[in-house]
């Protein structure tokens, strides 16, 4: 009976074999034009096989919560054809395990995807196969995301814009849907989420998650980095190489990179106390530093290794150094030295690794001296300074690559809202590529939800190029982010809000404010090496607020204390202002103010009434996007205007003058804390619990203060402390405990 039963089973299994022999012979790929009429919904059978790497399962459940979204019900999955519906959706990588399904080949090279659609015949069978395949894992991974944006409908950027695809019955193809995706323009292309306040408050990892935000949360960044088809991130600001969020970018097959003050994965914000930290009199112990954070790495993880020499905390190695201090020729050479050593200690364990270097601030300037001799198989990137202001002074060349900031933490630049506008993304990365310096791209992103837009510009110009010159390219993306992010009556409206926008705020002034950096010392302004302007930020009027106003309640005796910052970093005192300079800062605030204000009620003004022409649907996310955007800075601008005119009034003695002043500009940043709330509706909630950089509520407090010193001045002040700015990453790097970088 036994033997019966088995004979049974092969012979059925023999007749199966025959039949899918005899479908996979006859199997032809259709022309696009006469299989436009091929149809999908629910019923769908998504083949996947099981030898797929696990980066492209995971996109796979991606697509499987897309058809649910839009269909109302999720298909089947198979990993072999012979459980498949009468329509399938063949995920393949170049293993190509149904040899007789002639889906069409990715032809462009690395990363590069095809789709098509081939009709099997046999035995009164129909069945349509519709391919996506990839030359390579993440060029399958791309085929699946391309397949949601373009057929089902899905916003790439959808985790942090909202936008929620149209529910349908059934979708056709569209005629053009058959084709071949070339490699991308540019080949490493990537994140880099740098200080994270607002993602690290919102959600914060569970306890054991040995990571600062959410995993949750950093899946959402991978998969929107790969929904942008970009291949690489930068995953933090001071972080360990053993951080649970690199192991876990490299399980969505992501390629891991460092940033330039973290070169090899060292977390020099975590640098021991008295441990010298000088590559001229110890340089054993920063080697053995690079040595054990290369060999912290994990052999499956995918690594572009930057190199490179910066101080502590992202100061300038010279403010570490005294010997190399004001001798640029020898500061080249320890950085050069520095390179060359890295580049050793990484090929003992992987003999194929790939560099990078960032010219960031001190490198771009040793760079135009040509002091810096990288060696030719280190990329080299030009970095921007903020606001896609690259500096490389016209000297990009080809096999070069770009680090482009479209959000900036530096006291002046945007945190909180957008900054560059599309154009300067187009004419900055378009002279890249005019140039062949297109083998890297990262962006800075920060905390990504309040740069959404610029981001996704930056990253669809890193896949396909920029626009054709001479035309309106950059209306062309405000009107096609408008129309599908608010719907096609608002496009012409809220593309001309944004161009508003951009044009809103008061350029920086050559006159900066005083202020240090985190590491204690002050640089000297960087020559302007671009024309690309840069604007007053949402930062610069929380940060000269509470600068003018410490300086005042404090009588020019403010103290600042480094919080949470770097074990080595002393207490010191903030440069005292004199008279004359607290004058210019009030003049020169009082005059840009004033200036800009008109256009900010101009651009508020529009942005209410194209509100009206928003999807209904949408308006929440118009709120955050838009209205909350434009009112942190309309607000902000005036708060600081009236701090200004408080100020000024104050020391004219018209005390009750200057009362009123600071009491409108509580209701000014009042204003900005309401907008910031209603940007925090459904899963938002809290998004704003983590403004510690930029700072809201710091500046209210102080204007609070400042308020009651005028109407009492025996009132109860604050302690007359400056944070540094690292009290911020307190909370960031909360859960790192006393960990310190391994120099043993």
């Amino acid at each position: 009976m036994f033997q019966r039963a088995g004979l049974r089973h092969n012979q059925d299994a023999f007749a199966l074999f025959l039949t899918w022999g005899l479908i996979f012979a006859t199997a032809v790929c259709s022309q696009a034009a006469s299989r436009s009429s091929v149809a999908i919904d629910s019923s769908v059978t998504i083949v996947e096989s099981g030898d797929e790497p696990g980066p492209v399962h995971r996109a796979t459940e991606d697509l499987l919560s897309d058809f649910g979204k839009v269909f109302g019900q999720t298909p089947s999955l198979a990993n072999h054809m012979e459980g498949a519906g009468q329509v399938a959706i063949l995920i393949s990588g170049p293993a190509r395990p149904y040899a007789g399904i002639k889906c069409a080949e990715p032809t462009g090279g690395a990363e590069s995807f095809a789709f098509s659609v081939v009709h099997l015949a046999g035995r009164g069978q129909v069945r349509d196969v519709i391919c996506l395949t990839g030359a390579d894992m993440r060029g399958t991974i791309y085929a699946i995301y391309q397949f949601s944006q373009a057929v089902l409908g899905l916003d790439p950027v959808y985790l942090w814009t909202d936008k929620q695809p149209e529910k349908r019955s059934s979708i056709k193809l569209p005629a053009d849907f058959a084709r071949i995706y070339p490699k991308p323009l540019f080949r490493y292309r990537g994140f880099f989420p740098n200080d994270e306040d607002l993602l690290t408050g919102w959600i914060p990892a569970a306890k054991g998650e040995k990571t600062g935000i959410s995993l949750k949360v950093w899946d959402n960044i991978f998969e929107t980095i790969l929904r942008l088809k970009g291949n690489m991130i930068v995953p933090g600001t001071w972080i360990f190489p053993d951080d649970a969020q690199v192991d876990a970018a490299a399980k969505r097959g992501l390629i891991v990179n460092q940033h330039h003050a973290i070169p090899l994965g060292v977390n020099v914000a975590r640098w021991p106390k008295e441990v010298p930290y000088n590559f001229s009199t110890h340089p054993e112990i920063l080697e053995r530093a690079w040595t054990n954070a290369v060999a912290t790495y994990k052999p499956d993880e995918e690594i572009l290794w930057s190199v490179g020499l910066r101080g502590l905390s992202d100061s300038s190695y010279a403010s570490l150094d005294p010997g190399v201090r004001d001798n640029d020729p020898l500061l080249g050479k320890r950085i050069n030295d520095a390179i060359r050593e890295q580049m050793k200690i990484v090929r003992a364990r992987y003999p194929h690794a790939e560099f990078v270097t960032d010219l960031w601030q001190e490198g771009a300037r040793l760079m135009q001296k040509g002091i810096l001799q990288i060696p030719p198989e280190v990329t080299l990137v030009w970095a921007d300074i903020g606001y896609g202001d690259m500096q490389d002074g016209g000297k990009v060349a080809a096999g070069q690559g770009a680090y482009f900031h479209v959000a900036m933490m530096n006291g002046n630049a945007n945190q909180l809202s957008e900054m560059v506008p599309v154009s300067v993304i187009q004419e900055e990365l378009g002279r890249y590529i005019k140039a062949g310096a297109t083998s890297y791209v990262l962006v800075n992103t920060s905390d990504i939800r309040p740069v959404a837009m610029t981001t996704r510009a930056l990253m669809d110009v890193a896949w396909g190029g920029v626009p054709a010159e001479g035309s309106d390219a950059d209306g062309d993306f405000y009107r096609r982010w408008a129309r599908e992010e608010f719907g096609a009556k608002s496009a012409d409206a809220v593309a001309a809000v944004y161009k508003e926008y951009f044009a809103a705020p008061s350029l920086r002034s050559s006159m900066p404010p005083l202020g240090l950096t985190s590491a204690g010392n002050a640089p000297p302004p960087p020559p302007q090496l671009s024309r690309v302007p840069r604007e007053e930020g949402d930062q610069h009027y929380h940060s000269e607020i509470r600068l003018l106003l410490l300086d005042r309640l404090s009588e020019h005796q403010v103290t600042s204390v480094p919080s949470q910052s770097s074990k080595w970093t002393p207490p010191r005192l903030v440069p005292s202002m004199d008279e004359q300079t607290s004058r210019a800062l009030l003049t020169r605030d009082i005059k840009e103010c004033e200036e800009a204000q008109p256009r900010w009620d101009a651009v508020w003004h529009d942005a209410v009434a194209a509100k009206q022409l928003v999807d209904p649907d949408r308006r929440d996310y118009y709120q955050a996007a838009v209205l909350t955007m434009i009112t942190i800075n309309r607000e902000s601008n005036q708060a600081l205007l009236l701090v200004a005119r408080a100020l000024e009034d104050d020391e004219a003695d018209d005390v009750e003058k200057a009362g009123n002043e600071a009491g409108e500009a509580l209701q000014a940043l009042d204003a900005t804390q309401e907008a910031m709330t209603a940007a925090e509706y459904g899963k938002w909630k809290n998004w704003y619990r983590g403004d510690w950089l930029t700072g809201v509520y710091r500046t209210r407090e102080l204007v609070q203060a400042y308020e009651d010193h005028l109407k009492d001045p025996i009132a109860k002040l604050p302690a007359p402390v400056a944070w540094s700015g690292w009290e911020a990453y307190f909370h960031i790097m909360e859960y790192e405990g006393d960990r310190s970088v391994d120099v043993h």
